[in-house]
C-alpha cells in the first residue's frame, strides 16, 4: 500500500481486514471498516465492496464513533 488516498478503489487495499457490525442486516446493507498500516480506517460500502474507500484519521474516527455513541446521529435513521 504505497499511497492511500480517499476516494481509490477499496479493491486496491491489500492485506487489510474489512470489518462491519454484528448489527447490520441480512442483506449486508452496512458500512465495513478497516484498520490500515500507520493508524488511519478505511470505511466502504458493503453492497459495493470493489468501490470507493473513505480514509480517516484515528481522531476523526474517534470523534465520529463518541458521536454515534452520544446519539447524535439518531435522526438520520427512520424510526430511531
Amino acid at each position: 500500500m504505497d499511497h492511500v488516498y480517499n476516494g481509490m478503489a477499496a479493491t486496491e487495499l491489500h492485506g487489510v481486514v474489512w470489518q462491519k457490525s454484528r448489527h447490520s442486516n441480512s442483506q449486508g446493507s452496512c458500512v465495513e471498516f478497516a484498520k490500515l498500516p500507520g493508524g488511519r480506517v478505511a470505511v466502504r460500502n458493503s453492497n459495493f465492496p470493489e468501490g470507493p474507500a473513505l480514509v480517516y484519521t484515528p481522531a476523526e474516527i474517534a470523534a465520529m464513533l463518541l458521536g454515534v455513541k452520544d446519539g447524535e446521529f439518531d435522526h438520520l435513521v427512520a424510526g430511531a
